[in-house]
């Protein structure tokens, strides 16, 4: 899994590159400007940004983003007090299902700000790091959507994703063959269970700031125990 996007990810800083001189929005234009790390620096070296979405459904067209959480880290520390929290007010309705498993109100995001009114902000608190997520089919593809809804133009960025990381790791080896071999089910690596493994702490979860800080700790935990702060980021990075 980490090394069979190589070459798309060494292409990410051409990407960020070409995209400054092209885009016209002017926040977008900036975010890209900053640039990326080089693919070949090591993890030590990087600086990350664990990125968590609360959203209305999980289909990134249909559906909208009604939180976001931020924290900001580096394998030496996890920094939850420079991290940014934002409720925001989605263009669609929010059903009853997903309240109940968010838990954010039809009061609170009817007084809050529209992404686009706090977009500035969650670009600049991003550029320059490398996103960190569990599972990377919901924070890009949402952002480029509501991105390109507003600004019209894409909002792409390289993500490390420790639920693959997970997935690669647990399904391999003897034991995983021989669940295949009997039927059984893998190993789940949904958040929590994934934390567990490592013996992290339980949070709650579904509050967008406590799973970026959730997905922060297991990322480290994975370091340790299958990487090397030498493991240049463009192994990792997709």
């Amino acid at each position: 899994m980490q090394k069979q996007a190589n070459a798309q990810a060494n292409s990410w800083p051409d990407y960020f590159a070409q995209r400054a001189r092209q885009c016209r929005d002017p926040q977008l234009q900036q975010f890209y400007a900053v640039g990326l790390p080089a693919p070949e620096t090591p993890l030590r070296d990087v600086p990350f940004m664990a990125l968590d979405f609360e959203t209305t459904g999980m289909n990134a067209h249909r559906h909208a983003i009604v939180s976001i959480g931020m924290v900001p880290f580096s394998l030496a520390s996890i920094r939850p007090a420079a991290g940014h929290y934002w409720v925001v007010r989605p263009a669609g309705a929010m059903s009853g299902r997903s309240v109940g498993i968010h838990h954010i109100t039809h009061a609170e995001v009817a007084t809050a700000p529209d992404l686009d009114e706090v977009l500035g902000e969650v670009l600049a608190a991003l550029a320059g790091k490398i996103a960190v997520v569990h599972y990377r089919h919901i924070e890009r593809p949402f952002l480029d959507a509501e991105v390109m809804a507003r600004r019209g133009e894409p909002c792409q960025f390289p993500l490390v994703d420790t639920m693959a990381i997970e997935a690669y790791w647990t399904r391999q080896g003897l034991l995983a063959r021989l669940k295949r071999l009997f039927g059984l089910n893998h190993s789940p690596i949904r958040l929590a269970e994934s934390r567990e493994r490592y013996g992290l702490p339980h949070y709650t979860s579904h509050h967008a700031k406590v799973d970026a800080l959730a997905t922060a700790e297991l990322f480290l935990a994975q370091v340790a125990r299958y990487y090397s702060p030498d493991t240049p980021i463009s192994e990792l990075w997709l």
